[in-house]
């Protein structure tokens, strides 16, 4: 057996002395001595290496802290806290919570872009919340917005993709001035128009630097919601109050989301639950017949959070011009919003949530509506609209910077129309699932991922219409590179590839670079292709009796576009409370193969590519002054927008080449005054006549009483301008009339009064 043992082993033992039991016997009594005392040794190390455990454990302990702007108090998401053992970047919230902690002081340095670096200690254990506050540097003269469009945590003013937001602020104002729904507030934006199509059932869409409403993607978290037939009461069905801020990108921005943002994209940015207990309510009643009752509870801990929206709102039909039809109809909703957030480790965040919304609008002659139809009134139109929507988000923390992202959603949305002459009803089913990785260096950020988005429209027992059940599923892939070339210049390139089952396949290249001259003085340019596959239900400016809906032709083309964009940006700070911003832009897109409608002698609406382009260009300009109490804002807008396949009367109808907006805000204590208003110049009609230009004034009066209750006394229309004191709204008869297109205000005068209850409770140290 000795013979069997390895060579080094038989040397060793031949150096032994060997005794009279022989080499077999010797062996067996030194390996039984080897095993003892290994065991013994083993023994000693488990009793260690558990007395260590229990030292280190015992040692071991949390820490929780909230990352804050020292002047305006909001929350600082993607801020960096580093100890001597761990790094974390905080959460949406501005949350970090630290584990593993050892016993007695911990020295924390928190940094954030924009911000002076903080040293600061804490002795642990400590089981308080702390608040830690950051002071902005000297040269940021904008607060710090954390954008989710562009996909990395940057400071929006050195984005080269333009991204303006409307924040927190902006949706808490106007919570209290029209809570139904973030329509007004868009179009107080320069640059953007909110189109009503439609006078009975009041729908409306959103137009971005003088395109159509169907060239504007709205998105919902970052995912389409509101597409073809689905898009019907999109941004009317949404409360400022379930949002945390408004993304805004004028122009081309197809690399992330798509070709779908021709004119532009918006994304709407709902709140996440932070440590802080969060309960508001919002009671509003206006003096035309509107009611609305809103209310957000949110809250989350180290591994669970949630957040839940409800809304109700109840408008009364109302006849402002006396013509007997209404200009705003009788609307019934409910909004419904709950999300839930699981967070199995610091790096690891699932969020799955659920959105109902439920619409009854009724409209057109008002006996009709009140049940006394006879042979004379019999115009009404009835719409009764649901939308069920799921989600669920993923997000994983990786090393070295590394993030990877799963989102997925699925939206199903019905319509019911009703009218005197035709029955439709209809339903959509709407997908859209992504795996992105998102890597975020110094120098560098790199954004790729590949998605699939598709809808399918369904007609359900009705009578005869034109149209057929249709479909569109598209897959991509997209790679997006934002680069820090120097120290004031950063460029961002990306590609997206796109293949539609029906429509082939797309390439969208786009290229931004943004350079800062000085201090005061930095630019942008930026251009970009999209795409616009043909949607005969797409939003139009005229809305359109569905009956009358031709299907597409055979051999239509997908509509695409090249996008320019530039801009020169001046900002000072006089002093800590006076600062000026102001933004010049330019703009120019051209849209081949636009897919225009055409009224048949018949009735019917048809659907098809005209010959050559539509160009819409002009330049927008605003201004944002602060100085100690008072904001300013002023915004003007031109554009041309032109029909290149006309030979004559080209301009784009309903398209003002001049608007002008300002906002004026005055904040003493805790009260807060603002007067703001629009001019908006002469549009074309269709029939290419002109209307006349309008101002449009609105003041607000409201003070915050102690620290949770804030009374809103808001007026709309200040001058009472309305369309129907310049021409009649209809042709024809009241029993079948047809209806002009809007280009103005038909409501009027509108004051509201509105009750904002907020239940907060904060943490204290």
């Amino acid at each position: 057996m000795a013979g069997n043992l390895p060579n080094y082993r038989i040397t060793f033992l031949s150096r032994l002395p060997v005794p009279p039991l022989g080499g077999y016997q010797y062996l067996r009594n030194l390996t039984e001595m080897f095993c003892s005392l290994k065991l013994f040794f083993m023994k000693m190390i488990a009793v260690a290496l558990l007395c260590f455990a229990a030292v280190v454990c015992k040692g071991q302990y949390t820490f929780s802290a909230v990352i804050k702007d020292s002047s305006t108090k909001e929350v600082l998401p993607g801020a960096t806290i580093i100890t001597a053992r761990q790094t974390l970047i905080a959460d949406s919230g501005g949350t970090v919570l630290f584990s593993g902690l050892p016993e007695g002081v911990n020295n924390f340095r928190i940094s954030f872009a924009g911000y002076g670096t903080l040293t600061t200690s804490f002795t642990l254990p400590d089981t308080a919340l702390h608040y830690i506050f950051l002071l902005r540097a000297k040269e940021d003269l904008e607060n710090i917005t954390i954008v989710s469009s562009t996909r990395i945590t940057q400071r929006i003013e050195n984005s080269p993709l333009k991204v303006e937001v409307l924040g927190r602020e902006e949706m808490d104002e106007e919570n209290s001035i029209k809570p139904g729904n973030i329509a007004s507030i868009l179009g107080d934006i320069s640059g953007i128009q909110i189109q009503q199509s439609s006078a009975v059932s009041g729908n409306a869409n959103v137009r971005i630097q003088g395109l159509e409403g169907r060239y504007t993607q709205i998105l919902r978290d970052g995912m389409p919601l509101f597409e073809g037939f689905s898009g019907g009461f999109g941004v009317l069905q949404i409360a400022p109050l379930d949002l945390k801020q408004i993304e805004l990108i004028k122009g081309s921005a197809s690399t992330l989301y798509g070709g779908g943002a021709i004119g532009g994209l918006i994304n709407l940015i709902s709140k996440k639950p932070t440590l802080n207990q969060e309960a508001e309510i919002t009671i509003n009643q206006t003096t035309l017949k509107e009611t609305n009752i809103n209310t957000y509870v949110a809250k989350r801990n180290k591994t669970f959070g949630y957040t839940f929206f409800g809304g109700a709102t109840h408008q009364g039909i109302t006849d402002v011009n006396g013509d007997g039809l209404s200009d705003v109809p009788e609307l019934n909703a409910l909004i419904l919003h709950p999300r839930i957030f699981i967070y199995p480790s610091q790096k690891t965040t699932i969020t799955a949530g659920y959105s109902g919304t439920f619409e009854n609008r009724n409209g057109g002659d008002l006996l009709v509506v009140d049940g006394k139809k006879d042979i004379t009134h019999q115009f009404f139109e009835k719409n009764i609209s649901q939308r069920h929507t799921g989600e669920l988000q993923l997000q994983f923390s990786l090393r070295n910077n590394n993030r990877i992202e799963v989102k997925s959603i699925a939206s199903s949305f019905t319509r019911s129309i009703s009218t005197a002459t035709h029955y439709f009803k209809g339903s959509q089913f709407n997908y859209f699932t992504e795996l992105s990785h998102i890597l975020a260096k110094e120098k560098f950020s790199l954004v790729s991922g590949i998605n699939m988005v598709g809808d399918q429209f369904k007609i359900l027992p009705s009578d005869p219409v034109l149209i057929s059940n249709f479909s569109n599923n598209t897959i991509g892939a997209f790679s997006q590179l934002t680069a820090k070339l120097s120290e004031k210049t950063i460029a961002e390139a990306g590609l997206r590839i796109d293949h539609h089952d029906d429509y082939g396949n797309f390439v969208l290249p786009r290229l931004a670079v943004f350079h800062r001259f000085n201090e005061q003085w930095g630019s942008r340019f930026g251009v970009g292709l999209g795409y616009k596959t043909p949607n005969v239900l797409a939003q139009q400016t005229v809305e359109y009796s569905i009956e009358d809906i031709e299907p597409l032709p055979v051999g239509v083309k997908t509509e695409k576009s090249i996008g320019y964009s530039a801009e020169v940006n001046f900002k000072k700070e006089f002093s800590e409370e006076s600062s000026l911003f102001v933004n010049q832009a330019f703009f120019l897109t051209q849209l081949n193969n636009p897919l225009v409608a055409t009224e048949q002698s018949n009735g019917h609406v048809l659907f098809n590519n005209a010959g050559k382009n539509i160009i819409s260009k002009g330049f927008d300009t605003y201004i944002k002054g602060e100085l100690a109490s008072w904001e300013l804002y002023a915004g003007y807008t031109f554009t041309i927008a032109e029909r290149n396949y006309l030979t004559q009367d080209k301009f784009v109808p309903l398209t003002p080449m001049n608007r002008f907006a300002f906002v004026v805000v005055y904040e003493p204590d805790k009260w807060r005054f603002g007067l703001e208003g629009s001019f908006t110049g002469s549009q074309y009609r269709y029939d290419y006549t002109k209307t006349p230009g309008y101002l449009f004034l609105a003041a607000v009066i409201s003070r915050t009483i102690g620290d949770r209750i804030t009374v809103v006394l808001n007026c709309e229309n200040l001058a009472d301008y309305r369309q129907s004191k310049e021409e009649s709204l209809y042709t024809g008869t009241i029993t079948s009339p047809v209806f002009k297109p809007l280009w103005a205000p038909i409501d009027g005068r509108v004051a509201n009064l509105s009750l904002k209850w907020n239940l907060e409770k904060t943490r204290q140290q």
